[in-house]
């Protein structure tokens, strides 16, 4: 009986530690998902500010040869 007992305890931490791993690795995966999206936006952004100055810069030598 005592054996019996030995045995599933044994299996059911097994399957905790399975779990748990599954749980991390899910975890991560959606953590590098958040990052390349965040990559993303920051370069769309950058982009986005590099055109304003663009805009800005051409404004001004306009103004300039006024």
């Amino acid at each position: 009986m005592k054996t019996l007992f030995v045995v599933f305890t044994v299996v059911a931490l097994a399957g905790c530690g399975v779990e748990t791993a599954t749980t991390a690795a899910t975890g991560a995966a959606v953590k590098k998902q958040e990052l390349e999206e965040g990559k993303k936006t920051m370069e769309q952004v950058q982009q986005k500010v590099g055109q304003a100055m663009e805009q800005v810069q051409q404004r001004a030598e306009k103004n300039e040869e006024r």
